[in-house]
């Protein structure tokens, strides 16, 4: 779906390292109306996680987005999308390893792949190394079991929220802070 004054929605689907990262931030964004972890990407007819932690399915742990992009910019999500993770490391986010980490966008049309390459374009020039962020077809998609359905909300104790999701949280409020909802 396109940004026009028709659309009072869009969705996109990302891949940014594990989905519980992107899928808290994506939560505090004003503008935001669903967030769903999910597998996409991949050659097997279904997904598991179990079955994409082997990386033998070739599906990325993704994030569908539905937000309100007269709430919050499509710019300002690819912002947050690209400063999130790591987008120049190769099937690896920190200690995550493996196809399911890649950092990837999911398109449904040819207007969207044109939009996220000339993305993909426009932030390079803030890496030394190349982007490697892949353009995958959006294709079969698997709901994520419920336990990472807002996972970091509803596990905040867990080593890895505490240790690798708060820390991006934290910068998400120093940097996008206005566009955050508001607390209460």
């Amino acid at each position: 779906m396109t940004d026009t004054a028709e659309a009072t929605t869009r969705t996109v689907v990302l891949a940014a390292g594990c989905f519980w990262c992107l899928d808290s931030l994506a939560r505090r964004l004003q503008g935001v109306e669903q967030v769903r972890s999910l597998y996409t990407g991949g050659t097997a007819e279904t997904a598991n996680y179990s079955a994409v932690c082997t990386g033998m399915t070739a599906h990325a742990e993704a994030v569908e987005i539905t937000y309100d992009p007269t709430q919050l910019p499509t710019e300002v999500l690819l912002e947050v999308f690209f400063t999130s993770h790591d987008p120049t490391s190769l099937n690896r986010q920190g200690h995550d390893v493996g196809p399911q980490y890649r950092s990837a966008m999911f398109y449904s049309t040819d207007q969207e792949k044109a939009e996220w390459q000339e993305a993909i374009t426009r932030f390079q020039q803030h890496y030394d190394r190349p982007i490697v962020t892949t353009l995958e077809p959006l294709e079969a998609a698997y709901e994520a079991e419920p336990e990472h359905q807002n996972f970091h909300a509803r596990r905040p104790e867990v080593g890895y929220c505490q240790f690798i999701i708060d820390p991006k949280v934290a910068r998400l409020r120093r940097h996008w802070g206005r566009w955050m909802r508001p607390i209460g």
